[in-house]
């Protein structure tokens, strides 16, 4: 639960990194950057203290093209259209049922009645805090591609943890159990192909259009955006698929996907000062209000005393 807690922390300071470097050089190239430096800080890891190919690396490294290569490249979509708070709104409001769902049909690892009940107060407690108020400021294509962007990202999230938890089943089952930084490494490199890929097919033309690319004038507009962009994007990478998804990780090797989503689910509840501070957007009552509904979910769904309890009276 700790790690969970630690991810959703993490993964809100990303996304306001993320909102500020996809707005100013889009979403491809920021999801792109991000997780080739990740790439590398986790390679760096692995090779000093981890266990390289150990465990179930292609196991792991398919749920890395989920979340990383599907889900990812979808949210960087979504989030310089509709703002971080709506993004991760929408994105971890439909990973957690997903993630539960998707888990339930494949291993059998179902909830218990208390726990469906948390993670459904926790997902109101987020929707009643951030149900966005302003949609007359997002043009109408950029609310439908955002909407779309963010069913994409959370199903293929949703799938990415579910397939981690099985990777973990096959790598216990082996008599290995690979630390969490080395089961990020192997999941990175089965994620950064898609945006790769999407990279060079999108920016091909654009990274063009202020001249030749070893032109004068051309590497002066690329410095110039690095020394501008490169505190955010680092920042990005740290804290998200770096720290942030090694939290996950950790989480997810002892506990069920729904949980840790639905924990995880808060992550737009901590973006609400960061928000405010970063792109001002004001906080009035209401967003207070679902934060502690949000907050008692989480606080009951940790709580295996608690969980007994209201088991007996609602088995």
């Amino acid at each position: 639960m700790l790690a969970a807690l630690f991810t959703t922390l993490l993964f809100a300071t990303s996304a306001v990194c993320g909102y500020r470097t996809s707005k100013q050089i889009g979403g491809v190239e920021a999801n792109f950057w991000r997780i080739a430096i990740a790439t590398l800080l986790l390679m760096t890891w692995t090779l000093l203290f981890g266990s390289g190919f150990a465990g179930a690396p292609g196991w792991f490294m398919l749920s890395g093209f989920f979340g990383i290569g599907v889900g990812d490249s979808a949210y960087f979509q979504a989030l310089p259209r509709l703002g971080s708070r709506r993004t991760v709104l929408m994105c971890q409001c439909l990973t957690a049922p997903a993630a539960a769902l998707i888990e339930w049909l494949w291993l059998g690892a179902g909830l218990s009645h208390p726990q469906i009940a948390c993670i459904t107060v926790i997902l109101i407690g987020v929707a009643v805090a951030l149900a966005p108020e302003d949609h007359i400021k997002i043009s109408a294509r950029d609310w439908q591609i955002g909407l779309v962007a963010c069913v994409i990202s959370a199903t293929a999230n949703a799938t990415g943890m579910v397939v981690i938890r099985k990777a973990f089943q096959v790598a216990q089952a082996g008599g290995f159990t690979p630390d969490a930084g080395t089961t990020g490494y192997q999941r990175m490199l089965g994620g950064i192909l898609f945006p790769a890929v999407t990279l060079l097919v999108v920016k091909w033309r654009s990274a063009r259009a202020h001249g030749p690319l070893l032109e004068a004038k051309t590497l002066e507009v690329s410095t110039e955006k690095w020394r501008r962009l490169w505190p955010w994007v680092l920042a990005n990478a740290l804290a998200g698929q770096t720290l942030g998804v090694t939290c996950m990780q950790w989480a997810l090797k002892t506990t069920s996907a729904g949980i840790v989503s639905a924990i995880i689910a808060l992550t737009p509840i901590v973006l609400l000062p960061m928000t405010w501070i970063v792109e001002k957007e004001r906080i009035t009552l209401r967003p207070v209000i679902g934060a502690f509904t949000a907050v008692a979910g989480v606080i009951v769904l940790t709580q295996p005393e608690l969980l007994a309890k209201l088991a007996k009276i609602f088995p």
